[in-house]
């Protein structure tokens, strides 16, 4: 089932949620800040999220009025093709009624509500209801070829005509369609590429598995010959469930762009087995060829496949960043990667704090100060086919995993970790989310220094200090102070007074974005170790960095444009 996201206005409302909730094991129960405790997301405004979600195509379970989800994402309704399941559910559980997503298993999603609540689903979608299966919308391991011509083959149907069924699948088999031999329409479930037509729906089951191995050191492309023989054998591409190959063949190029163009899995096995044997273990090869110093054999399977549940796949690491904390400022597409992994992989603190968004992924904590141990891990997994979180707070390429875990690639050289792919996804740094509770102290030139020794001399971060001092720039402090580390703030603190004036303003943001969040500014010259911790971020002005005092509101900090 797609993800899904159950949106809760009143603390009453909670209890409905979890309950409906333990037939969605996806889920994620989002609740009202100001109303709302034991959820799994908090936030200010509904509307906001609830557009949120509906523009990442998150289905949306609202125990609300209908008409506050209607308004809400009314703003951006296109057509029924793009859009994710909305449905409007009482926050008593009386009622489950789906308004939209019928093409996007909106029906199905309210049907299992409806279940667990022990009530009767308000579907009203006319051919659901008449044919008990919503046709536009078919089950895993179908794909419609032609959805252009559904509203009109619907319209149609209702009306009284009859059809045809060439093919089989259980789930047309079981509805109650209007089948006749001699019928005006018709239904062709088929591997092949045929020409859609308005008075035909087209199915494409995903039966098609194809094998190809690397035969010889020189090859030439692959796809052109992929392409020749599926049109020879009139195969749609649409049908195709996944490449398979061998393991020593995982690194090709020419292979994994093709499961690229056609956007499948590339599963891979073991052993160094033959094309034919590879696609035998599907059903007999329908067709073997061998050219350009490839092979490819292709079989068709007489059900649906599942891929994922043969061979191994390829695996991925990404490393993410949260953020300082806030769910507010963690990015959609940060959201995503952590629902879809399999694995996160982090210091204990950072995985906490991603924890409303687990969906029973496994949790691989470790202590702060193993990072190379720590990618080491996360690699050694994914290259087991695994989807794996780095998990960082902040962004992950600034004093985080993401140097850790490329040093790790660059420095072992392990042949198991070079077919993993890698991806970094951003997320807002300590420094500008404290910059951001001040003003714009970062308006114009700056840098960013740990103050931490434990990964290089004290005398190199002195010589960037001075030089950094020496440039006027805007610091940012990171690792300012720790418990074995007392005097490094000090230190610094005297050095950059050789060159800034001691009513420089400094910020103070400790446990930016979350419990506990204090902002300070004060001067230079009052600056003390006792002043900070390791959560907190300082930042330095430079000598051009100003204060604003507004009336009956804070102080604001910034640094001018201009110099």
């Amino acid at each position: 089932m797609a993800k899904v996201a159950v949106v809760v206005l009143s603390q009453d409302s909670v209890v409905t949620a979890r309950r409906l909730m333990t037939a969605l094991p996806e889920a994620v129960l989002y609740g009202s800040a100001q109303r709302t405790t034991g959820v799994d997301i908090s936030f200010d405004n509904f509307k906001a999220t609830v557009q949120e979600l509906f523009s990442q195509d998150i289905a949306i379970v609202g125990l609300c009025a209908a008409g506050i989800l209607i308004r809400s994402i009314a703003p951006l309704l296109q057509d029924k093709l793009h859009e994710p399941a909305v449905i409007a559910v009482a926050s008593d559980g009386s009622a489950v009624v789906p308004l939209l997503g019928g093409l996007h298993g909106a029906n199905d999603l309210a049907r299992v509500i409806a279940m667990v609540l022990a009530v009767s689903p308000a579907i009203t979608t006319t051919g659901d209801i008449r044919f008990q299966t919503t046709l536009l919308a078919p089950p895993n391991g179908y794909k419609l070829a032609n959805p252009q011509h559904g509203k009109q083959f619907i319209s149609d149907l209702i009306a009284g005509k009859k059809l045809r069924l060439l093919g089989s699948a259980a789930w047309l088999e079981s509805a109650q369609l209007p089948i006749d031999v001699q019928g005006r329409l018709s239904i062709q479930v088929t591997e092949k590429s045929v020409l859609p037509a308005a008075d035909c729906l087209v199915y494409h089951p995903t039966t098609i598995v194809i094998a190809i191995c690397r035969t010889a050191e020189n090859t030439e492309s692959i796809a052109v010959v992929l392409s020749e023989i599926l049109t020879s054998q009139q195969l749609s591409t649409v049908s195709i469930a996944g490449i398979i190959t061998n393991e020593d063949c995982v690194g090709d190029e020419g292979i994994r762009s093709i499961a690229q163009d056609y956007q499948v899995p590339l599963r891979f096995f073991p052993g160094q087995q033959s094309v034919t044997e590879l696609a035998s273990l599907i059903a007999e090869p329908l067709v073997h060829e061998n050219h350009g110093g490839y092979a490819v054999a292709i079989s068709i399977a007489s059900q649906p496949i599942d891929i994922k549940t043969i061979g191994q796949g390829l695996g991925k690491l990404s490393i993410i960043g949260t953020g300082p904390g806030s769910a507010e400022w963690l990015s959609p597409q940060v959201k995503t990667v952590l629902q879809e992994a399999t694995d996160w992989v982090g210091y204990s603190t950072y995985l906490n704090l991603a924890e409303p968004w687990r969906q029973g992924q496994v949790r691989h904590d470790s202590d702060n100060r193993v990072e190379l141990d720590r990618a080491r891990l996360a690699l050694n997994l994914a290259a087991a086919g695994r989807a794996v979180v780095v998990v960082s707070s902040g962004d992950p390429g600034i004093y985080a995993m993401a140097a850790a875990v490329l040093e790790a690639v660059d420095c072992d050289r392990n042949p198991l970790w070079q077919q993993v792919e890698i991806q970094i996804c951003p997320g807002i740094s300590a420094m500008q989310a404290a910059a951001s509770l001040v003003g714009a102290p970062l308006g114009h030139d700056f840098c960013a220094i740990s103050l931490s020794d434990i990964l290089k001399p004290w005398s190199a971060i002195e010589q960037r200090l001075t030089s950094a001092a020496q440039g006027d720039f805007v610091i940012a402090f990171y690792n300012p102070i720790s418990s074995q580390r007392t005097w490094q703030l000090e230190q610094a603190k005297e050095l950059l007074l050789q060159w800034r004036k001691p009513d420089t303003p400094v910020v103070l943001a400790r446990n930016v974005g979350r419990p506990g969040q204090s902002v300070i500014i004060k001067t230079l010259g009052d600056l003390a170790s006792t002043d900070a911790d390791m959560r907190t971020m300082i930042l330095v002005g430079s000598s051009k960095t100003r204060l604003i005092q507004q009336p009956h509101q804070k102080v604001w900090l910034y640094t001018p444009r201009h110099y």
